[in-house]
């Protein structure tokens, strides 16, 4: 132990007071960041200002330690100095618990004080260098303000797209009705059914709840974006978008659909629970909250990049995923025709970039201040370039939305104190017991679900490695409403594009095309902007044309809708050719897609080129499917 710890003062202060060099830019800094855990319960001099009032205490020992002077008299230095300070924070006191009890710790906490203390001028340069002028404890007013406004905008796109396509998807004359699903599940999985598909839809499957829940859903959005009662319309919006995900069966089943309702999920837990949100008067920042929804941040892209590595596809070994992925990504903007006639050595560049801003750039998720925006920077950089790209619906938003709760009060402006006004916001301690209760559900959340994510980000290692039979069954409960997912986007790089192009016929001889909104087709077409609204029929057909019309069996019952000329599917469509009476035959023929050169696009105008293949699905009328 130093020379002041065995000291005590013969005037003691009425509470705890830690002396401090003043003239040391590296402790005013650090000095800064305890004051704001510490609060009212700990004094803080300069040595220069309190020195003389406690002369049994050698003037030298100010020049190369912080002292704390208890009110009892006695007197602590260097490691065991700050340890005692941060004794009166509950989440701080297992330090001065180690100190005491743990072998070893001491002299290693006082070794690293000492390294530290004589090389103030170099530790002073690195805290810049990575917390910048402000190392106080990050608060997140604004992005908590910003995240939950963006959460309810992207769900508001969310409800909205769905809304335009449910009748012609789900609805009672839709591909796939819900007024049939649920009753045949029911009868195969009895009671089972309701903890397997839960949705509202069990009281009513009738086209009109459909509208209910899309309409309800606007409704709710709105309502977080403006931030009137956020936690509850998180809770609302939770229960109706889950619903409509259970009841829309294969097209609501992508990923960006389970992470949009495990995002709402953990955001119950950030939301102040209040009926009007006001900025200037705010709860705190729950920091379990914030710790599940950067969690969820760095679980999406650490597992979306690790995948592609362990998935035993050479081309993101070999870096040429990009040689493929422009062209044969589901739907590709115009963008992606341009960025494919980039050189060969730039679109290895970009797949490198890709890969170490999923694998390495999520770990400084929890770094100091200026890693962390340096993390967020590059996430969101990344979303942007995909999504300029590719049309990913909601996706590439929703992920820069979580990217937001990365970025502190002190980014963008100078802060205050945590107990002062901070850009029109105060932080004031919550007595609200919803709040409080509202903390203490998110501990039990991480808790309950981080032995499953860790299994998760584990198994996007190992992939072929079994689960636990406790924790696969826990997973197996938990991921029915999906609010625990793995990830995992272009896992293996599609290397061919193969199209499915439907024609009908009113007499087996002239065959017309139907003409998809958004997916290719028509060869002199370009690749079309769509996002941030998903066409999930289009999208879908993407994944018929990687295997066949028996695996896919709502593609037959597409087929079937287009005989009986049912008008919710057929709106589904870019153009119909059959506008009065549906076709007697439809069939379906597989080509083979690729973007033309620039050259070839010069010559012919065409911006795809395309090769027949054969038959999809053979020439059906309704004699044939009844």
């Amino acid at each position: 132990m130093t020379t002041a710890s065995h000291l005590r003062v013969a005037n003691p202060p009425p509470k705890p007071i830690l002396i401090w060099d003043g003239e040391c830019l590296f402790c005013q800094r650090w000095i800064e960041r305890w004051k704001e855990i510490t609060g009212a319960d700990v004094n803080y001099e300069t040595s220069q200002n309190a020195g003389d009032r406690f002369p049994e205490i050698p003037r030298d020992e100010f020049q190369r330690l912080v002292i704390l002077v208890e009110p009892d008299g006695s007197v602590s230095s260097g490691a065991k100095a700050v340890f005692q300070s941060l004794r009166c924070r509950s989440s701080k006191k297992w330090l001065r618990w180690c100190y005491e009890h743990v072998p070893g710790f001491a002299a290693l906490s006082e070794g690293s004080y000492k390294l530290i203390a004589t090389n103030r001028s170099f530790a002073s340069r690195i805290t810049s260098l990575l917390w910048g002028k402000d190392v106080r404890p990050p608060t997140y007013f604004r992005a908590r303000r910003w995240f939950l406004r963006a959460l309810g905008l992207i769900f508001l796109i969310a409800f909205v797209s769905l809304w335009i396509q449910v009748d012609g998807l789900i609805g009672s004359n839709g591909i796939t009705p819900v007024s049939e699903f649920l009753p045949a599940a029911r009868a195969q999985l009895g009671n089972q059914a309701l903890w397997i598909l839960p949705t509202l839809c069990w009281l009513n499957s009738s086209d009109a709840f459909l509208h209910f829940l899309c309409g309800g859903g606007v409704v709710l959005s709105l309502l977080l974006v403006f931030g009137i009662a956020p936690a509850l319309s998180l809770i609302g919006l939770v229960a109706f978008y889950l619903s409509l995900a259970v009841a829309g069966q294969t097209f609501l089943s992508f990923q960006w659909d389970m992470l949009l309702i495990e995002t709402a999920f953990l955001s119950i837990f950030l939301a102040p629970w209040r009926l009007w949100w006001s900025k200037a008067n705010q709860p705190p920042v729950s920091r379990p909250a914030m710790f599940l929804l950067k969690f969820l941040l760095f679980k999406l892209m650490l597992m979306s990049g690790v995948v592609k590595l362990t998935s035993g596809d050479d081309s993101w070994w070999n870096l040429t995923a990009l040689d493929y992925h422009y062209w044969s990504q589901p739907l590709p903007t115009v963008f992606a025709w341009w960025a494919d006639q980039g050189p060969e050595w730039f679109k290895h560049f970009s797949v490198a970039f890709c890969l170490v801003v999923e694998i390495v750039v999520p770990f400084f998720i929890w770094a100091p201040r200026r890693l962390r925006l340096i993390a967020c920077g590059l996430l969101i950089f990344l979303q942007v370039a995909i999504g300029v790209t590719g049309n990913y619906n909601f996706f590439n938003l929703l992920t820069i939305a979580l990217c937001l709760l990365l970025i502190d009060d002190s980014s963008g402006r100078r802060r205050r104190g945590a107990l002062q006004v901070n850009g029109g916001t105060r932080a004031v301690v919550s007595h609200y017991f919803p709040d409080r209760l509202s903390t203490w559900a998110a501990i039990a959340v991480i808790v309950l679900t981080l032995p499953i994510n860790l299994r998760l980000i584990y198994s996007a290692f190992e992939p072929a490695e079994e689960w636990s039979p406790f924790l696969g069954a826990v997973y197996q409960r938990a991921d029915a409403f999906r609010i625990v997912n793995g990830y995992g986007l272009f896992r293996v790089m599609t290397k061919d594009r193969k199209e499915i192009v439907i024609e009908g016929s009113a007499d087996g001889l002239d065959w017309k095309p139907y003409e998809f909104k958004w997916k290719p087709g028509d060869v002199m077409r370009a690749p079309g902007w769509c996002q941030p609204h998903q066409p999930r029929l289009d999208w879908q057909m993407w994944f018929a044309a990687l295997g066949s019309y028996r695996s896919n069996p709502w593609f037959v019952q597409t087929v079937i809708a287009l005989l009986h000329g049912k008008p919710e599917v057929t709106a589904l469509f870019e153009k119909t050719p059959f506008s009065s009476n549906p076709p007697h035959y439809v069939r379906a023929t597989i080509y083979r897609y690729r973007f033309t050169t620039a050259e070839e696009h010069r010559q012919t105008g065409a911006w795809w080129k395309r090769l027949e293949l054969g038959e999809y699905l053979p020439s059906v009328s309704l004699e044939d499917v009844q």
